[in-house]
């Protein structure tokens, strides 16, 4: 039984490396196949928990790469492009990579931490937050407009990404935020870095201790996933992007915290999302909901297991996207960046026929321009939430 659980744990950690790597290809695609196919039969319902908990966590840390390295944008990693890309044409997109993975690190000890929090506190005030919650996103989004110095074309990017948010998630379409957030915050900046014919500086290989944040960026880090995370967690329609745009309002960011911002919530909000399951029945990530079919009632038991297998599959995949940031630096230095952007548009726009029909290109499509306006207009690219905000603003209130 021992050994069938660390194999599990193994093919979990190596299939969230894949799901992490390529975009289009989301965990909740692969552990929905897993249900629907007879595999799930053939063992045990803890064994198929540890491996979606292993590809779920693994996912969480290696999605930055592909983010960063080629601006191809998966639905927790999106807003890593902004500062991830201008630290890639500086030569540091190892560096931009490897904070990421120190932030996902860090949200160890706050799922730990915020566990006992959540089952004690969470049933009494999840009702409250719910219903003040469209209010504070009302409140990030009129924060976000108003402190621009043009306010007119930031509101324009608002409105536009937040409209196109509502078409695209009421549109047939396959995989909805596929081409969403590859459009708006993806495609546009590589259409603009080809047509600008943007170069890109040697990357540099730096080491672990080279690589590090000062005690004031790490402490508004922190403090802002700390206080942000746990409202994303269990609320339903509200992801770890909004838990970035909260975090990062309330307290001001520079691209190196930014990128650990990112990538703890990134991890808390999967991780917590397996808490909240359990303390109110409730789930908000189709990992979370998937595991809940199997088990049908999570027992402490279950979050014991649960938790431990959160440590053990972090650990793992750090190290794992360690290596591969390495690897992906080194070749990035061996091949022109103008190319790679065009091979990497080429890839999104197959990706995107794939997995979202040609309703799904019109999306993409639309969203480059809305995202392209935005960078040209010197709008904020964070503005470009809309596309999330105003649906789960409009979800709330009706």
């Amino acid at each position: 039984m021992i050994i069938e659980l660390i194999i599990a744990l193994i093919i979990g950690v190596m299939a969230g490396t894949f799901t992490g790597l390529f975009p289009g290809i989301h965990i909740n695609l692969v552990a929905t196949l897993l249900i629907s196919s007879s595999l799930i039969s053939l063992v045990s319902p803890l064994t198929a928990v540890i491996f979606i908990v292993a590809m779920s966590i693994t996912h969480t840390f290696l999605d930055f790469i592909p983010s960063i390295y080629l601006g191809a944008p998966q639905e927790d990693s999106f807003l890593s492009i902004l500062p991830g890309h201008q630290l890639l044409k500086e030569g540091r997109g190892h560096e931009a990579v490897v904070l990421t993975l120190y932030g996902s690190i860090f949200a160890l000890p706050v799922i730990l931490i915020f566990t006992p929090i959540f089952v004690f506190i969470l049933p009494m005030i999840y009702g409250l937050v719910a219903l003040i919650m469209p209010f504070i996103l009302i409140f990030i989004s009129l924060f976000l407009i108003f402190r621009e110095e043009n306010i007119f074309s930031s509101f324009l990017v608002f409105a536009l990404s937040g409209l196109l948010g509502l078409l695209t998630f009421n549109l047939p379409i396959k995989e909805p935020l596929m081409p969403l957030l590859t459009g708006l915050f993806g495609v546009s900046a590589l259409f603009i870095s080809i047509k600008n014919k943007s170069g890109m500086e040697k990357q540099k290989e730096l080491s672990l201790k080279e690589i590090k944040l000062t005690k004031n960026e790490f402490g508004k880090a922190c403090s802002a996933a700390i206080i942000s995370s746990p409202f994303c967690s269990f609320l339903p329609g509200i992801g770890s992007g909004h838990a970035a745009v909260i975090g990062s309002e309330l307290i001001e960011q520079n691209n190196k915290s930014f990128l650990f911002l990112v990538g703890s919530l990134n991890t808390i909000v999967m991780g917590l999302s397996f808490v909240t399951a359990y303390v109110i029945q409730k789930t908000r990530t189709g990992s979370a909901t998937i595991i809940q079919e199997i088990l049908t009632k999570i027992t402490f038991q279950n979050l014991m297991v649960i938790l431990l297998i959160i440590i053990l599959s972090s650990l793992f995949a750090f190290f794992i996207g360690l290596y591969i940031s390495k690897k992906a630096s080194t070749v990035l230095n061996k091949i022109s960046y103008r190319l790679l952007s065009i091979v990497t548009l080429v890839v999104l726009i197959s990706l995107t026929l794939i997995f979202s029909n040609f309703l799904g290109l019109t999306v993409l499509i639309t969203g480059a321009s809305i995202g392209a306006f935005c960078i040209l207009s010197n709008s904020r690219r964070i503005n470009l939430m809309g596309c999330l905000l105003i649906p789960t603003i409009i979800y709330y209130l009706f």
